[in-house]
């Protein structure tokens, strides 16, 4: 006789022997003991649970000669024949592979005819939710009214895929996943029943494999009793199955929450040494980072830990010490991380590389707790802004003070009339109309170290390691350049599609008008934009729309361009150039404003992007408006 599998074997046959499902076991009996059992049950849960064998033990509780009572007696003719599975009247039916509507149609001709020799038919079918949508219509009837003599019970692992019309005629119960205490247990009693002697530890790593279903833990169970044989310990049950036992999970985990780099690589190593898939890695060591953050969270309720006590006990002495928030943080890191192993082709290096972003994002400071420190060194320590008369420029007079608003201890609030008083008193001001000052300044230690620099023949400073010599440029008097010099140009080609999207936002139709430029250069200080049909550029050239693409231009790429278009006849598309040289004058104009340059001075600071488009001519005239409507009510009081 072939081997009979524990699966097989160890089959419930009655109600007491099914592992946990108490409240459903409980209902069932009531219901055999009271008369009360409904034409149409279903049952629906993980692979696993018992939703056949219940149904079965209730066919035979039905059938049960000295029944129907609690429990089928397992002794008479009709509760034997459906052990032993040659019952004429228990129609047993896979769902998979007899889902069509003829099928059903054929049911429904054997349900006719009375029973041959038990006291009721029984319907079980198995994955009934795969049953196609006529299948399902046709035993719609049948189902809502069955003869006197007829049972029906369902079996599905995926109850949202039944029809609610099939739902609704049915006594419908929900199998849970069977608790690991339980799970642990039982497969202790079978251990013992087959003369093997299992440790505690090995019993926990099979409870917590087979995951709440009694079946997938007791294939578990045949494949570590051939290899281990009488005795099974954890390390074989480790070794067999090519799990990470829950130490190595453990040790690895407190590596990381110690940033111990050389520890997380050696357990790693370990770990992959002995066969386990990483996959399977990542989803224990995310589980028990769960399980941290609920230890942390709840404290001493465990309520929602279905653990070892071992397990329970490091898991809290672990989150004792550690924060809700860094947990947090690395379990999203690691969650992020392991989401591409299962599509990178090198599973071990993006798995290292994770842990690599654990540890280095374990030493970023948060921002929290700079600006906590920020927000305290300002409360203890006030470092006091230079004053007036330290950076060079003279207070304003006394009647300027009391005419000043509360507020205009900023710059930005200094009025342009209290702006203008205070350039014709400052000597910095002063030499700069002169043209003697310039906007970068730089602290005394940088001045030392350009006196200590060589001087070239011609008077000119020799540029220092890693510096540019920066060619002359000259310029008009009482002027500065609105260029920043320590910004980075912007590449016209690799930034025209961003450039095209800045307009689009600001003018739609020119935005499209431009996406059909085939080329885009910049030559000698113009940015040449050539087109294929002179037609396309005809709209632009007209001089208020140039002026206005002249300023996005400006304010995008921040250079000094002219806009100039091509075709390939060479003309169509000629331009005024005045357009440009109006906008960098008003450029230049806000860049050399009394007010700018005050702010210059004072912060000890350059001058950045300058923005002339329309958008930000609205937002000025706004505030301009509203300076003006403060004066007339000011003087109104």
């Amino acid at each position: 006789m072939s081997y009979l599998v524990l699966a097989r074997k160890s089959r419930p046959q009655s109600f007491k022997e099914v592992v946990g499902q108490k409240p459903i076991v409980k209902t069932l009996q009531n219901a055999l003991a009271n008369n009360r059992v409904a034409h149409a049950l279903i049952f629906s849960g993980v692979r696993g649970t018992g939703k056949t064998t219940l149904a079965r033990i209730m066919a035979k509780a039905i059938n049960c000669e000295n029944g129907p009572g609690r429990e089928p007696c397992n002794a008479c003719t009709s509760c034997r024949q459906i052990t032993e599975g040659n019952s004429v009247d228990l129609h047993e039916i896979d769902g998979a592979s007899n889902r069509g509507i003829q099928e059903i149609r054929e049911l429904k001709e054997k349900i006719r005819f009375m029973p041959t020799s038990s006291r009721y038919k029984i319907i079980i079918i198995d994955e009934v939710h795969m049953l196609t949508t006529e299948a399902f219509n046709a035993l719609l009837k049948t189902l809502e009214e069955p003869p006197s003599h007829i049972f029906f019970m369902f079996a599905t692992t995926e109850l949202h895929k039944v029809p609610v019309t099939i739902l609704s005629r049915c006594q419908r119960f929900e199998l849970k996943r069977i608790d690991r205490h339980e799970l642990k247990q039982h497969f202790r009693y079978l251990a013992e029943t087959e003369n093997i002697s299992m440790d505690d530890g090995a019993l926990d790593i099979v409870a917590r494999e087979a995951g709440g279903s009694v079946r997938d833990g007791l294939s578990l169970l045949d494949q570590i009793f051939a290899y281990c044989g009488d005795v099974v310990t954890a390390e074989d049950v480790v070794e067999v199955l090519g799990v990470a036992h829950h130490s190595l999970v453990a040790d690895l985990v407190e590596a990381l929450l110690e940033q111990d780099l050389r520890t997380v690589y050696s357990k790693v190593s370990e770990i992959y040494n002995h066969g386990l898939d990483l996959k399977r890695l990542s989803g224990d060591l995310l589980s028990w980072f769960r399980n941290l953050i609920l230890c942390s969270v709840h404290k001493g309720d465990t309520g929602l830990l279905d653990l070892p006590d071992d397990d329970l006990k490091r898991l809290q002495e672990v989150a004792g010490q550690q924060d809700i928030s860094q947990l947090t943080s690395v379990f999203n890191l690691l969650l992020t991380g392991f989401e591409k192993i299962q599509f990178s082709s090198y599973p071990k290096l993006t798995l290292e590389l994770t842990f690599l972003r654990v540890i280095q994002a374990g030493k970023v400071v948060e921002v929290s707790h700079l600006i906590r420190q920020f927000n305290a060194l300002i409360g203890e320590e006030q470092l006091p802004l230079p004053s007036l008369k330290e950076v060079g420029i003279a207070p304003p007079a006394a009647s300027a003070v009391s005419e000043m608003p509360r507020s205009t201890n900023h710059p930005a609030a200094i009025s342009p009339n209290q702006a203008l008083e205070i350039k014709a008193n400052s000597p910095l001001l002063q030499e700069r109309e002169k043209g003697s000052f310039s906007v970068d300044k730089q602290n005394d230690t940088q001045k030392q170290q350009q006196e200590s620099e060589p001087v070239e023949s011609n008077g000119k400073q020799k540029p220092g390691k890693g510096e540019v010599e920066s060619e002359s440029i000259d310029q008009p008097e009482n002027s500065q350049t609105v260029t920043n010099p320590t910004r980075k140009e912007k590449d016209i080609r690799k930034n025209w599609l961003p450039f095209v999207s800045y307009v689009q936002e600001r003018a739609r139709w020119m935005g499209a008008a431009l996406q059909h430029a085939s080329s885009v250069k910049k030559v000698e200080g113009e940015l040449v934009i050539q087109f294929e049909d002179a037609a396309d550029c005809t709209l632009l050239k007209n001089k208020e729309h140039i002026r206005r693409l002249s300023e996005y231009v400006l304010d995008f790429f921040q250079q000094e361009l002219t806009v100039r278009f091509k075709v390939p006849d060479g003309v169509g598309c000629e331009i005024d150039g005045q357009n440009a040289i109006l906008a960098r004058e008003e450029r230049k104009a806000l860049a050399n404003d009394p007010l700018v340059l005050t702010a210059v001075d004072i912060f000890n600071g350059q001058v950045g992007d300058v923005r002339i488009g329309p958008r930000y001519r609205q937002s000025q005239a706004a505030v301009h408006m509203e300076q003006e409507e403060k004066i007339e009510h000011d003087e109104i009081n």
